[in-house]
């Protein structure tokens, strides 16, 4: 989607580092002009955008044949074509496009779709993820909590799930547009709204921003365990994230902490089932288990797909633990059902506002 990046001739562009530009949020490094800039293609294992972190090499050749419980219908019914055109009349991003979730077809026709602010280019480079890595420079569209809030809106939903990509390179680490898109969606709608979002290299007053702001869920994946970590995420920490989720409980604003798990990429059992009581330990309340599905040949390898079965037992080891509610399948995503596993809504009802 990159018709969405800034024109080449910088005439929207907004500098957030330069004196007098009306806002102090500040860049990371020396002033630049704030475009964004693509990186070259690579192996997606060996770190963030910069360059830090090191990861393992995937194997080009092994790609794995997709079971049939994997297999997804193409898009396209219900409201997709309404859903897509609205996103593009607000020159949105989606996280279900950047990331070529496989439930994209299915979560249009639904009317939903998870909105990608800050940008398409993230910082950091981490082993399974499809978003494009770059250098955003600092580059920050302050019009986009307007358009954000028109879009939720028109889509009158009960739940609504906003993400980002990562932006180091701002000393915020985005979460002042994170607070802005949630005030502007507060003005215009009277949906849940749910966050996912980065960790902020750790910063508690970032955090303490998007808490401020008052949305009723916030989300922040663990994705995988501990053992593998830095080679899966490699710019993010397994402790820090645990800490996050514990602020988030610990605020006493009655948010829910969210985290999200991948399988498939050779862990085991036994470590699934501590990363989940570290979770618990942590007060994190929501909690989806999917299969990682690997976007290219740059990525990391798939080291097995799940059977429906594990999933399942996952589902009954999560829930004997004290999880408020779990989402566990082949097919599940952060957002998947975002409505249904806050109880927002119940099992059959719509996810349109009436």
């Amino acid at each position: 989607m990159s018709e969405l990046l800034p024109p080449e001739g910088g005439e929207d562009l907004v500098s957030i580092g330069e004196p007098g530009a009306g806002h102090d949020i500040g860049v990371y490094g020396a002033p630049r002009p704030a475009v964004p800039q693509r990186v070259p293609l690579a192996p997606r294992t060996k770190g963030c955008a910069s360059g830090a972190g090191s990861g393992v090499m995937a194997d080009p050749a092994s790609f794995k044949r997709l079971p049939e419980w994997l297999k997804v219908k193409l898009p396209g019914e219900g409201e997709y074509a309404e859903t897509k055109a609205l996103l593009r009349e607000k020159k949105l991003v989606t996280v279900c496009e950047e990331a070529r979730c496989p439930n994209l077809g299915h979560c249009w026709a639904r009317g939903t779709a998870t909105i990608m602010i800050l940008g398409e280019l993230c910082t950091r480079r981490c082993g399974f993820c499809a978003v494009a890595p770059g250098r955003p420079n600092g580059y920050v569209d302050w019009d986009e909590p307007r358009r954000v809030g028109e879009a939720v809106a028109a889509m009158n939903l009960k739940h609504t799930v906003i993400t980002s990509v990562a932006r180091d390179d701002l000393k915020d680490g985005g979460s002042t547009i994170f607070a802005q898109v949630i005030e502007a969606i507060r003005k215009r709608s009277g949906t849940v709204i749910e966050v996912l979002i980065p960790d902020f290299r750790g910063s508690a007053a970032d955090l303490q921003r998007v808490i401020d702001a008052g949305p009723e869920v916030i989300n922040h994946n663990l994705e995988t365990i501990a053992r593998l970590h830095s080679s899966v995420r490699p710019s993010a920490r397994y402790d820090r994230s645990l800490e996050l989720l514990q602020r988030v409980a610990a605020s006493g604003t009655g948010i829910k902490a969210k985290s999200g798990l991948m399988v498939g990429l050779g862990e085991t059992e036994a470590e699934m089932e501590q990363t989940m009581r570290d979770l618990r330990a942590h007060d994190c309340h929501l909690l989806t288990i999917g299969q990682y599905l690997r976007p290219s040949k740059m990525h990391l390898a798939v080291h097995e797909y799940v059977h429906p079965d594990q999933f399942a037992r996952y589902q009954q080891m999560a829930e004997a633990m004290g999880f408020e509610s779990v989402a566990s399948g082949p097919l599940v995503r952060s957002s998947y059902h975002a409505d249904l596993l806050a109880g927002t809504v119940k099992p059959g009802e719509a996810s349109k506002a009436e």
